[in-house]
Formats: structure tokens, sequence, C-alpha cells
């Protein structure tokens, strides 16, 4: 099983490395309902310290589909494709997905996911609470003078 290399951490930001997206499948879990291993998943909450998301990376081995369809009863998703190709589906809809797909779900929509390619299908997927959302983009940013350590 593969571990999350913590790069740094301080008062306002904890930075981590998962390592190549390719090796993603070396991860793996236990759910904690069914205590069922789970290969090629990784939560952020927890290594990143996050406090209002959950981040996944995820990742199908080709042609196979993720074991369960299932809902959340506050939470939204959002999963963004980065790598494969396959079938996405909610409420009995099905419709192709591919690199650059992104798919947010309400959290009562019944949702699925098949890779139908001959390459492992590598995704995200964004969780949050439905309508908590306050401020976004340049609405909820200010600009501050600071010198950049990169230089």
């Amino acid at each position: 099983m593969k571990v999350i290399e913590k790069i740094v951490e301080d008062k306002n930001y904890t930075a981590i490395n998962l390592g190549n997206l390719d090796e993603l499948m070396e991860y793996s879990l236990i759910h904690q309902i069914n205590k069922q291993k789970i290969e090629g998943k990784v939560y952020l909450k927890e290594p990143t310290n996050a406090t209002g998301t959950e981040i996944s990376f995820n990742s199908l081995a080709p042609k196979t589909e993720q074991p369960y369809f299932h809902i959340h009863h506050k939470n939204e998703e959002t999963y963004i494709i980065l790598k494969g190709l396959g079938y996405f589906q909610v409420d009995g809809k099905a419709f192709e997905i591919k690199e650059g797909s992104v798919i947010r779900v309400a959290p009562d929509g019944i949702r699925g996911i098949r890779n139908d390619s001959d390459e492992t299908m590598i995704y995200l997927v964004v969780q949050s609470k439905e309508n908590s959302l306050e401020e976004y983009t340049t609405d909820d940013g200010e600009r501050v003078t600071f010198d950049p350590k990169w230089r």
C-alpha cells in the first residue's frame, strides 16, 4: 500500500504529494461501512486538513465499473475525468464521458461510473455540502502585496 508523502505543513496550509497518477492503483483503503478493501482510491480531507471539502483521487481498471451505485444525504459531488473514457449514469440515464468531462451530481442523484477504455481511468471527485458556497471566484478573493520566494 502506497503512503501519502507530506511535503510541508504550517498554520495556513498543508502540502502533500500523491506521486505519479499512473501509480494511483497502489493506494488502497478499507471502506468505513462495508469493510471491503478499495484499491486505487485516496481521500485528501484528512491528509490536507481540509475543512470544507472532501476530494478524492480515484481509478478504475480497464473495462470495469464502480461496484455500486450511491447517493449522498447532504453533499453534492463533482467528478472530473482526468484520463480514460467510459460511461456515467445518473438516475437511470447513462452518457459517455472522457478526459476533460466534468459532472456535478446533486445529493439525491443515483450515480455510478464505468471505464470502457483499455487503460486505467483516473478521475477526481470533489464533495461539498450542497448550497454551501456563498461566495466564489473573484467575489471571495482579494489581492495583496507579497514578495514571491521562488525568484
